[in-house]
């Protein structure tokens, strides 16, 4: 009973900080229809810690509610004022509050690619808007097999979102496994890591291009002593204890600019750049557990 009113009180505290941050920040970017590049960065700028304020708020939630014993291991040679794209295995949705939590005020509030199903629900088009989170338009295999222009066009979509990233320091971020990790998919994949799911490269490998400023990749490692992943699970203060390592990595120089017509061998050397890194990433896991 105890844990349903924690789980209760939880949910309303993080709808109630998103909610006001969310207007606020429609509020204040209100100006954005004004085409000026320097009244966008000044804006992007405000959004931005404004976006780190809510982080913190909703953090220090998590704390009074749920007594967080959560481990942070970021490495020195990071700071606000650069540009990084960043990686994570994921396990929950928990892994978002985590994130966050462990990058604020050490690295650019992370911008996280969104599906483009997404951006019906207000509160995350708003956030869009706002915090220049992109949304990814991509068709499927089968759309771009009937029709192939449309690879170009997905390619060209997801440069164009990149560039968002570009009038402000931004960590651009995503899970790499594409989905949380169960065991039966592990299993169904035939994952050759003892831990994680296969990694898929997606979005990055057409951002990174796009976004010249960026030298460096965090690989965030998310631990949990609890075995409960679910939503409430998670909103009830299940996973309360967790660990969090960042390695840094200096991005390949040859994997920092490319054309649509040398994609395939681009997408093959960014492959083997983050299967490298996944392998020792696993042993990571495996020596961070509980």
């Amino acid at each position: 009973m105890k844990k349903s009113f924690i789980g209760i009180l939880t949910f309303l505290a993080i709808l109630l900080i998103l909610t006001i941050g969310v207007l606020y920040l429609s509020l204040i970017n209100v100006p954005r229809v004004i085409p000026s590049k320097r009244v966008k960065k000044l804006l992007g700028n405000l959004s931005n810690k404004t976006g780190s304020n809510i982080v913190n708020l909703i953090t220090m939630s998590l704390k009074l509610l749920h007594n967080l014993k959560w481990e942070f291991d970021i490495p020195d040679g990071v700071d606000t004022n650069s540009w990084y794209i960043a990686i994570s295995n994921h396990q929950s949705w928990a892994d978002i509050f985590i994130l966050l939590a462990a990058g604020h005020n050490k690295i650019p509030l992370l911008k996280f690619f969104m599906k483009k199903e997404l951006k019906w629900i207000p509160i995350i088009y708003l956030v869009h808007k706002t915090v220049d989170m992109p949304f990814l338009n991509r068709h499927t295999q089968a759309q771009v097999k009937s029709n192939p222009e449309l690879k170009k066009l997905d390619y060209e979509n997801a440069k164009k979102a990149a560039k968002r990233f570009s009038r402000n320091p931004s960590t651009a971020f995503s899970f790499a496994e594409g989905t949380r990790f169960t065991k039966t998919k592990h299993d169904k994949q035939g994952s050759p890591y003892k831990n994680l799911l296969k990694p898929k490269i997606g979005a990055l490998a057409i951002a990174l291009p796009g976004m010249p400023q960026v030298n460096s990749l965090i690989d965030f490692t998310v631990v949990y002593k609890s075995n409960r992943r679910s939503t409430w699970d998670f909103l009830c203060g299940e996973m309360s204890q967790a660990k969090v390592k960042a390695r840094i990595y200096d991005i390949p120089e040859d994997l920092k600019s490319e054309a649509f017509e040398q994609e395939q061998e681009y997408r093959k050397k960014f492959k083997l750049f983050i299967e490298r890194i996944w392998k020792e990433k696993d042993s990571v896991f495996s020596e961070l557990r509980f």
